[in-house]
């Protein structure tokens, strides 16, 4: 198969697991974690690096925000060998017990987003694979790090989170909203990929709080927490390819 052409990717250039930020400047930074680093490609809102992590080799993908251009990027990466992919992102606080820069560890995403409907039927689930989830789950707790795990939402309109949809979200007890997941695991699933989630906390919507407020996009303990999830994903890698 040829280059395709958003990820400007072909086969052979990357590997089979593949952590996927939203933020491209957040690849740069996933990559500082790692050694034998190499850009692979970049365009628009999609960046690939390669690199290696305690002798594991891996792909750093972006994949822009919200649940159309991470459906690209998934599809693009299956296409050309990746196996696994690993969302590794932020997301809005749901619950009043789960604080700016907690750590939530998704097991599943409801659709509040167009991408996955056009796929499939909103009924059909859009969970991780249970060994990736376990692996970041297990990789905390090696760490002696606490998370949050349990089912968020995935919706596509950030300035229409309104107080009905935050509300709904809490009384079903999801934990946060973020903007990507449910595309990632459907598009996983429907490509026989493993795919699964962490993502740091950058607002609490029911605390009325949201990112970039008076502090840059992300409040300093979100900024510092990114920092130890990425290093949760990488330790999940490493025993995933074992």
């Amino acid at each position: 198969m040829g280059k395709q052409p958003h990820l400007q990717i072909e086969g052979g250039d990357i590997n089979e697991i593949a952590l996927l930020p939203g933020d491209p400047g957040r690849v740069d930074r996933i990559a500082g974690q790692c050694t034998d680093t190499t850009t692979v490609a970049q365009n628009r809102e999609y960046k690939v690096v390669n690199a290696s992590y305690e002798g594991v080799d891996l792909t750093i993908a972006s994949t822009g925000i919200g649940s159309p251009s991470a459906a690209i990027a998934v599809e693009e990466l299956e296409r050309v060998g990746v196996e696994t992919v690993i969302r590794v992102g932020t997301t809005g606080a749901l619950q009043t017990n789960i604080e700016i820069g907690d750590m939530v560890v998704a097991t599943g995403a409801a659709k509040d987003e167009g991408t996955s409907k056009r796929y499939e039927n909103v009924e059909y689930p859009a969970v991780p694979d249970y060994d990736v989830l376990s692996a970041l789950v297990d990789a905390a707790e090696q760490n002696d790090e606490a998370v949050h795990v349990g089912p968020i939402a995935t919706d596509d309109a950030f300035y229409s989170e309104t107080d009905a949809f935050v509300e709904s979200w809490e009384a079903g007890g999801l934990l946060a909203v973020e903007m990507e997941a449910a595309a990632i695991f459907t598009l996983a699933r429907r490509n026989g990929l493993s795919a699964g989630a962490i993502c740091t906390v950058d607002g609490n919507l029911v605390a009325g709080t949201q990112k970039g407020e008076g502090e840059g996009e992300l409040p300093p303990k979100a900024k510092n927490n990114v920092e130890r999830a990425i290093g949760l994903a990488l330790d999940a890698v490493v025993t995933l390819a074992d």
